[in-house]
């Protein structure tokens, strides 16, 4: 139960994302539900060993390189999805950042209310 909320939540701030930065599109929430499904894959699976992989990198840059890699994987996750749609390198960056705050904040908002139920 629990991960279908997050899940959903999830596609809601995708959604959100897509309506606030104009580089990033989606088809229908169909289409968000199935992007946030992939990006929470490539979040699981891709990104730990390219982390790993840029360590000195991003060990140089002060940590900063990780918003380079997740701007990335947001990237190509749009360019993989036929509904979810991400024109450029720095639409993925930002697209990013923002899918990340408003998916903490709503995770936040939403554990609060289970605790409280």
């Amino acid at each position: 139960m629990r991960l279908l909320l997050i899940w959903i939540l999830n596609a809601l701030a995708l959604l959100t994302v897509a309506n606030f930065v104009p580089g990033i599109r989606l088809d229908s929430f169909t289409d968000a539900m199935i992007a946030a499904f992939f990006l929470g894959l490539v979040n699981t699976l891709i990104r730990p060993l390219l982390l790993l992989l840029t360590l000195p990198v991003t060990l140089l840059t002060l940590g900063l390189f990780i918003f380079v890699i997740n701007g990335l994987l947001f990237w190509f996750v749009g360019s993989v999805l036929k509904g979810f749609v991400v024109d450029g390198f720095w639409f993925g960056v930002l697209g990013a950042a923002l899918y990340s705050i408003i998916s903490w904040g709503l995770s936040a908002a939403a554990q609060q209310l289970l605790r409280k139920s």
